[in-house]
């Protein structure tokens, strides 16, 4: 009896050690976010679109770079409050780009080891950004094999698989917390229209937009939320024909959005309509913000603001007034050998001409 009793002070005083430990890394956490100013919510300058304001939301401005710095915050709060990671946890992701990046950061951070899966063909910058942050990198031959790969490894090593294409909807405080959509509504409270006719969002884990829906929903404001979604990628497809079976065997090619899967953290009942958007024109609307406003900006913002364009100009025609907000996703340091080199554009992409032809309409 004695030896029971012992071992249960033992395993309390242990658990008690983890448990202090937690709520250590919740502090630093926080810390970090109180040290961080929100991501600046700015309007665009288009005089032809009349009555409608379109506005992005930078979150390039984030210590990481992207809007994942986000996602990353949650996942690390929701892991750690649901005992899903300890002092010694080995953190595995499966993830080539920004949610990798933001991952890497968090652990570095706390004191623990990152380990990224993701494919071979991974650019190099990439995986510097991640071991800047101090993750390391594990590689597969291909996008679809890094998954499986990733819960492999988490088991091997006795880690915590973070598998953001499941927890990204749940981890969010979708009623607050400062939160996305809490932070565009707040910020929007004193513009000309101030409640948004129309949010655009793309669709990568789905959790962003799936945030975004339930807040809209949740203060009961009259706001449609569009989904955007690019070639190669059945978000659009699953939810035109109802169907979250569908699957595809070819990748996006806009890195961070589109999935060959509908992911679990997809929500399609939260949004109102959905919209494709060709990859040209993805493209092609990063290098005309770049003109515009003199940054540029990753491709899935393009994404976005293409949509955000299609929605205002549908609003125009129709003798409607209001604002339309929209993200920048990431900056576009990080894609100058791919979105914007002209020849890899030319070569992987295509002709952008056309788009930028439609683009010029608007200013």
């Amino acid at each position: 009896m004695t030896r029971h009793q012992g071992g249960t002070q033992d395993r309390r005083g242990q658990e008690t050690g983890v448990r202090q430990w937690v709520a250590q890394a919740v502090k630093r956490i926080e810390a970090d976010f109180n040290r961080s100013a929100d991501t600046h919510l700015f309007r665009l300058d288009l005089p032809r679109l009349d009555g409608v304001h379109i506005y992005l939301k930078d979150e390039s401005t984030h210590p990481t770079g992207s809007l994942k710095h986000r996602l990353a915050r949650s996942l690390f709060l929701y892991a750690l409050c649901n005992g899903s990671i300890g002092p010694d946890t080995t953190i595995i992701e499966a993830s080539s780009g920004s949610t990798a990046v933001s991952e890497a950061y968090f652990a570095r951070m706390l004191g623990l080891k990152f380990v990224a899966v993701m494919p071979r063909s991974t650019a190099q910058s990439k995986i510097a950004n991640i071991t800047l942050n101090g993750g390391k990198c594990h590689f597969v031959d291909s996008a679809p094999q890094m998954h499986d790969a990733a819960m492999r490894l988490a088991e091997e090593t006795g880690g915590y698989f973070m598998d953001q294409f499941l927890h990204a909807e749940r981890a969010t405080d979708w009623r607050g917390n400062n939160n996305i959509a809490e932070s565009i509504f707040q910020q929007m409270a004193h513009e000309p229209h101030p409640i948004p006719h129309t949010i655009v969002m793309s669709a990568g884990t789905g959790g962003t937009s799936a945030t975004l829906g339930r807040y809209i929903r949740y203060r009961g404001f009259d706001t449609q939320l569009v989904v955007v979604d690019p070639e190669n990628s059945v978000f659009y497809d699953s939810y035109m024909q109802n169907d979250p079976s569908l699957s595809a065997e070819c990748s996006s090619r806009i890195e961070g959005i589109g999935r060959p899967r509908v992911e679990k953290s997809f929500q399609p009942a939260v949004i109102d309509a959905m919209m494709r958007v060709p990859d040209v024109a993805s493209i092609a609307t990063i290098h005309w913000l770049e003109r515009l406003i003199g940054r540029k900006a990753g491709a899935s913002t393009g994404t976005n603001l293409w949509g955000a364009l299609k929605v205002a100009q549908q609003m125009v025609d129709a003798g409607r007034q209001g604002s339309v907000v929209t993200l920048m996703c990431d900056g576009g340091e990080r894609y100058l050998d791919s979105y914007y080199d002209k020849g890899w554009v030319a070569e992987t992409i295509g002709d952008t001409g056309a788009a930028l032809q439609e683009l010029a309409r608007w200013g």
